[in-house]
Protein backbone atom coordinates (compact mmCIF):
# COMPACT_ATOMS: atom_id res chain seq x y z
CA UNK A 1 0.00 0.00 0.00
CA UNK A 2 2.65 2.14 1.06
CA UNK A 3 4.19 1.61 -2.74
CA UNK A 4 1.13 2.92 -4.42
CA UNK A 5 0.96 5.82 -2.39
CA UNK A 6 4.71 6.53 -2.82
CA UNK A 7 4.37 6.19 -6.94
CA UNK A 8 1.32 8.21 -6.95
CA UNK A 9 3.02 10.93 -5.01
CA UNK A 10 5.59 11.13 -7.48
CA UNK A 11 2.70 10.81 -10.67
CA UNK A 12 1.17 14.08 -8.80
CA UNK A 13 4.60 16.00 -8.23
CA UNK A 14 5.73 15.16 -11.41
CA UNK A 15 2.13 16.81 -13.16
CA UNK A 16 2.71 19.74 -10.92
CA UNK A 17 5.91 20.26 -11.76
CA UNK A 18 5.30 19.88 -15.91
CA UNK A 19 2.09 22.55 -15.38
CA UNK A 20 4.68 24.90 -13.65
CA UNK A 21 7.25 25.13 -16.09
CA UNK A 22 5.81 26.74 -19.15
CA UNK A 23 7.33 29.04 -20.92
CA UNK A 24 5.89 32.53 -21.35
CA UNK A 25 4.89 33.66 -24.97
CA UNK A 26 6.86 36.99 -25.42
CA UNK A 27 5.77 37.80 -29.22
CA UNK A 28 2.49 38.98 -30.13
CA UNK A 29 0.17 36.71 -32.04
CA UNK A 30 0.33 38.69 -35.09
CA UNK A 31 4.62 37.59 -35.16
CA UNK A 32 3.25 34.03 -34.03
CA UNK A 33 1.50 33.84 -37.26
CA UNK A 34 3.11 35.56 -39.52
CA UNK A 35 6.25 34.00 -38.69
CA UNK A 36 4.87 30.34 -39.87
CA UNK A 37 3.56 32.04 -43.00
CA UNK A 38 7.11 33.37 -44.02
CA UNK A 39 9.05 29.63 -42.46
CA UNK A 40 6.41 28.03 -44.86
CA UNK A 41 7.10 30.53 -47.68
CA UNK A 42 10.65 29.98 -47.36
CA UNK A 43 10.67 26.39 -47.10
CA UNK A 44 8.92 26.14 -50.30
CA UNK A 45 10.68 28.08 -51.89
CA UNK A 46 13.85 26.44 -50.88
CA UNK A 47 12.28 23.18 -51.72
CA UNK A 48 11.88 23.95 -55.57
CA UNK A 49 13.75 25.82 -58.14
CA UNK A 50 14.53 29.37 -56.85
CA UNK A 51 15.54 30.79 -60.47
CA UNK A 52 13.16 33.96 -61.13
CA UNK A 53 10.70 33.05 -63.99
CA UNK A 54 7.10 33.16 -64.77
CA UNK A 55 6.18 29.73 -63.95
CA UNK A 56 8.41 29.40 -60.38
CA UNK A 57 6.47 33.41 -59.81
CA UNK A 58 3.03 31.13 -60.45
CA UNK A 59 4.18 28.30 -57.73
CA UNK A 60 5.15 31.23 -55.18
CA UNK A 61 1.94 33.49 -55.68
CA UNK A 62 -0.63 32.01 -52.66
CA UNK A 63 2.36 32.97 -50.93
CA UNK A 64 2.53 36.55 -52.33
CA UNK A 65 -0.03 39.97 -51.94
CA UNK A 66 -1.42 40.36 -55.05
CA UNK A 67 0.37 43.33 -55.69
CA UNK A 68 3.46 42.03 -54.71
CA UNK A 69 2.72 39.51 -57.30
CA UNK A 70 1.98 41.90 -60.14
CA UNK A 71 4.65 44.01 -59.16
CA UNK A 72 7.27 41.12 -59.87
CA UNK A 73 5.25 40.24 -62.74
CA UNK A 74 6.26 43.44 -64.62
CA UNK A 75 9.45 43.48 -63.59
CA UNK A 76 12.66 41.82 -65.54
CA UNK A 77 14.28 40.19 -62.64
CA UNK A 78 18.14 39.52 -62.75
CA UNK A 79 18.48 38.18 -59.01
CA UNK A 80 15.99 36.01 -56.54
CA UNK A 81 13.79 38.62 -55.21
CA UNK A 82 13.26 36.91 -52.16
CA UNK A 83 17.06 36.09 -51.13
CA UNK A 84 18.29 39.44 -53.00
CA UNK A 85 20.91 37.63 -53.95
CA UNK A 86 22.30 35.86 -57.58
CA UNK A 87 23.78 32.42 -55.64
CA UNK A 88 20.87 30.59 -54.07
CA UNK A 89 21.57 30.24 -49.97
CA UNK A 90 22.34 27.06 -48.29
CA UNK A 91 19.48 27.75 -45.64
CA UNK A 92 17.39 30.23 -43.79
CA UNK A 93 16.60 31.29 -40.32
CA UNK A 94 12.78 33.51 -39.39
CA UNK A 95 14.90 35.60 -36.77
CA UNK A 96 13.30 38.98 -34.94
CA UNK A 97 9.94 39.91 -35.42
CA UNK A 98 8.14 43.37 -35.25
CA UNK A 99 4.46 43.77 -35.10
CA UNK A 100 4.10 47.17 -37.16
CA UNK A 101 0.19 47.07 -36.84
CA UNK A 102 -2.63 43.80 -36.19
CA UNK A 103 -2.34 43.54 -40.05
CA UNK A 104 1.12 44.23 -40.44
CA UNK A 105 4.32 42.27 -39.18
CA UNK A 106 8.27 42.81 -40.00
CA UNK A 107 10.42 39.52 -39.80
CA UNK A 108 14.33 39.50 -40.00
CA UNK A 109 15.04 36.06 -42.12
CA UNK A 110 19.11 35.23 -41.78
CA UNK A 111 20.27 33.94 -45.30
CA UNK A 112 23.34 31.72 -44.93
CA UNK A 113 25.72 30.59 -47.40
CA UNK A 114 28.33 27.52 -46.91
CA UNK A 115 31.19 26.76 -49.00
CA UNK A 116 34.45 24.21 -48.54
CA UNK A 117 36.35 27.69 -47.26
CA UNK A 118 33.65 29.71 -45.18
CA UNK A 119 30.23 30.45 -44.00
CA UNK A 120 28.66 33.93 -45.38
CA UNK A 121 25.18 35.48 -43.47
CA UNK A 122 23.57 38.07 -44.98
CA UNK A 123 19.81 39.49 -43.44
CA UNK A 124 16.86 40.87 -44.91
CA UNK A 125 13.28 41.76 -43.83
CA UNK A 126 10.05 40.57 -44.55
CA UNK A 127 7.03 42.62 -44.25
CA UNK A 128 4.26 40.33 -43.95
CA UNK A 129 0.47 41.39 -44.19
CA UNK A 130 -2.80 39.76 -43.21
CA UNK A 131 -5.26 39.45 -45.90
CA UNK A 132 -8.64 37.05 -45.35
CA UNK A 133 -7.70 34.33 -42.88
CA UNK A 134 -4.18 34.46 -43.35
CA UNK A 135 -0.45 35.94 -43.99
CA UNK A 136 0.99 36.86 -47.16
CA UNK A 137 4.49 38.41 -48.28
CA UNK A 138 4.27 41.93 -48.96
CA UNK A 139 7.37 43.19 -49.30
CA UNK A 140 11.59 42.04 -49.24
CA UNK A 141 14.17 44.34 -48.49
CA UNK A 142 17.95 44.67 -47.29
CA UNK A 143 18.32 44.89 -43.93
Amino acid sequence: MRFKISILFCLLLAAFWSLSCSLPVLESPECTDSREAVRKFYSFHYANDIAPTPENLKAREKYLTPQLYQKLLSESLGKDYFTLSETPPKAFRVAACTTIDPGKTELGVHLFWKDDTKTTQNEIEVEAVKQGDGWLVNKVTAK
